[in-house]
């Protein structure tokens, strides 16, 4: 988890907000650490509060008015609230000019001030999504993350176990591909995993024999993915001689891992010579979008099974 600069924000949204230095551009170093905020029962973001500060302090033309008539005792005091509070970045909206007290506040508590044309609601809606991303707790897994039928499949296994392989046959059967060898996963929320490609690897699969290709250049825009959230795992095993070793072959309960603290569906494909992987793995996504819709197959046949031997003994 990388912590966040006010310079970075700055260039981060610079043009979707049109912002602009106020005061305190020389503080932009000044940084936002994810795993502190975590910890801290303090809002993010909002517009003033002095009572539960935000450790982005928003100035709508309603808050300056609200301090102007105030006076300068009580501006001070309410500086001083937000400097004891460790405020990152003070951001004032609707062109709201800097009263000189802020511009004085921003040079002697080393705090940044932005200033942004655009209405505070329309700032907060583009600064949350861009915020949890930026400070989400993340990690980097092996494997492949693809958009198999616009669900995010992350497939795993050993190195040399066919991930790639299986990765090139979905995407020529019209499938995404978001990223190869090393996936970086973001928990962007409690209960959501967001994968991204590395810069470095943004477009490139690996396949032994072949090197590395463009599968933008080969098979088109479509068949590319920036990110994916991921809802499946799907684990390449080679098959076991031993017929009593492996997979369970009617698995009663669903499989899981978990990534980041989110419990994540996993199924595990046996690897065999013969076995169409790339079917399979549509078949799983299939089968777990039809859950997710409360069709269980593998209870179905159970309850099948159950009515039929109910009705054999009731005969």
């Amino acid at each position: 988890m990388q912590p966040l600069s006010a310079a970075r924000l700055f260039e981060d949204t610079r043009e979707r907000l049109q912002l602009a230095w106020l005061a305190g551009e020389e503080h932009g170093r000044r940084e936002l650490d994810g795993a502190r905020i975590q910890r801290s029962s303090q809002g993010l973001i909002g517009h003033l509060n002095l009572i539960h500060p935000n450790w982005i302090q928003v100035l709508s033309p309603t808050e300056l008015q609200h301090l102007e008539a105030q006076g300068a005792e009580e501006r001070l005091r309410a500086l001083g609230a937000l400097a004891s509070a460790d405020t990152f970045c003070v951001l004032v909206t609707e062109a709201g000019a800097l009263p000189a007290e802020f511009a004085e506040f921003a040079r002697t508590r080393k705090i940044p001030v932005l200033g942004s044309p655009l209405p505070s609601t329309q700032v907060m809606w583009i600064l949350r999504p861009y915020l949890s991303r930026a400070l989400a707790e993340s990690t980097q897994m092996h494997g492949v993350l693809l958009d198999v039928l616009d669900m995010g499949v992350l497939i795993t296994g050993a190195s040399g176990v066919g991930k790639s392989e299986l990765a090139l046959e979905l995407v020529s059967r019209g499938h995404g591909l978001v990223a190869d060898d090393v996936v970086d996963v973001y928990r962007i929320a409690p209960h959501i995993i967001e994968g991204r490609c590395p810069p470095m690897l943004k477009d490139f699969l690996e396949v032994r024999g072949l090197g590395m290709l463009d599968i933008r250049t080969i098979f088109g825009e479509t068949a590319v993915r920036v990110k994916k959230n991921v809802k499946l795992i799907v684990e390449l095993q080679r098959a076991s001689h031993d017929p009593s070793a492996g997979v369970e072959r009617l698995p009663l309960r669903p499989d899981e891992q978990v990534v980041l603290g989110v419990p994540v569906r996993k199924v595990i494909l046996p690897v065999a010579a013969g076995r169409n992987l790339a079917v399979l793995t549509e078949a799983a996504v299939r089968s777990f979008v039809l859950e997710l819709r409360g069709i269980d197959s593998t209870q179905a046949f159970i309850r099948r099974q159950q009515d039929s031997m109910t009705g054999g003994e009731a005969d």
